[in-house]
């Protein structure tokens, strides 16, 4: 019998360790560039940790929406890893939004100069230290425009818009700014809100307004290119602090090199979406022709915010890459 049990025992210590099971979450489906994005991740780690891992990537808001993803992560509770718009890290950190905001990134050429300087990494420095979340890599690269249920060619004609903006105060600011009628909205909501006649439009990148149908009630693009989203990755804290260092590394290259997958496939599809959507008459494109006024305006404000929280340094180092 002593034998019996030293030969189980053996046999136990011999067997391969079971895989560990990470979450990840993400609002769309499997043809979503930030779905993508996080296979990417997943399939990254694999490679560089060398070890055996289970993943269970929870897709069409299956766990809820992103503001919820940030909170489990938080507490290190049912997700392990997802993307989340820095709006909704303000609960958090009060700078976060200043990584997403509008009117700061001149071009995609520029938005990529930020990124490649590593400007950003005070905030994302400020979002691990209150929120116990870390951010491994920036995906994103959409150029978001304003769908809407009229056509808006100038500031004119926007004005009084009522448009669904993002939680962070700095977007509902800017647009109050520029003349609009600005109310924030869950984003799950858009889509009936225009419907029912509660706001007039939403603004989204190209990705955003194909995988939830927003041409069907703004078939109108009104082309503002107000804003260049960066979509980080984010990694709990908690779970983190519970790998070995190896499997630490592996997440971090692991997220900058996915985040870098996810910019550039989003800013290359972005326009791709764009002309494919308008051909088959889902929506249509409308040039504005007041972008460099609006941005006039916006200046002062973002100055003032990037004071408010911190971040004017940021801002003038960004405001100073050609």
């Amino acid at each position: 019998m002593r034998r019996l049990f030293a030969v189980v025992a053996a046999l136990s210590l011999a067997a391969p360790a079971a895989a560990q099971t990470w979450h990840g979450a993400v609002q769309f489906n499997d043809d979503h560039v930030f779905t993508r994005t996080l296979v990417r991740f997943q399939e990254l780690v694999v490679k560089y940790s060398g070890k055996k891992l289970e993943f269970v990537l929870h897709k069409n808001s299956e766990l809820g929406l992103e503001k919820q993803y940030f909170e489990y992560m938080a507490q290190g509770k049912a997700v392990d890893y997802g993307i989340v718009s820095p709006a909704h890290m303000s609960t958090f950190s009060k700078a976060a939004p200043f990584i997403d905001a509008p009117f700061v990134f001149r071009d995609i050429p520029h938005w990529n100069k930020v990124l490649d300087a590593d400007l950003l990494k005070p905030i994302a420095d400020e979002i691990a230290q209150k929120a116990d979340v870390i951010l491994i890599g920036y995906a994103g690269g959409g150029t978001r425009n304003i769908f809407a249920n009229k056509a808006v060619h100038n500031l004119a004609e926007i004005k009084g818009l009522k448009v669904r903006v993002q939680g962070a105060p700095i977007w509902s600011k800017t647009f109050s700014a520029i003349g609009m009628a600005p109310t924030v909205i869950a984003y799950s909501e858009i889509y009936n809100a225009i419907q029912n006649g509660v706001i007039q439009a939403g603004e989204n990148e190209a990705a955003g307004v194909e995988a939830m149908k927003f041409f069907e009630v703004g078939p109108n693009l009104n082309i503002t290119q107000h804003a260049i989203t960066i979509r980080p990755i984010c990694f709990s804290g908690k779970t983190f602090k519970g790998l070995d260092k190896n499997m630490q590394a592996a997440v971090l290259r692991a997220g900058k090199e996915a985040g870098a997958y996810g910019r550039k496939a989003e800013s290359s599809e972005d326009e791709d979406k764009l002309v494919a959507m308008e051909k088959a008459g889902k929506l249509k494109r409308i040039p504005f022709s007041d972008k460099a006024q609006m941005k006039k305006i916006v200046d002062p404000i973002m100055v003032e915010y990037a004071k408010e929280i911190g971040a004017d340094q940021i801002l003038a180092k960004i405001n100073a890459i050609k």
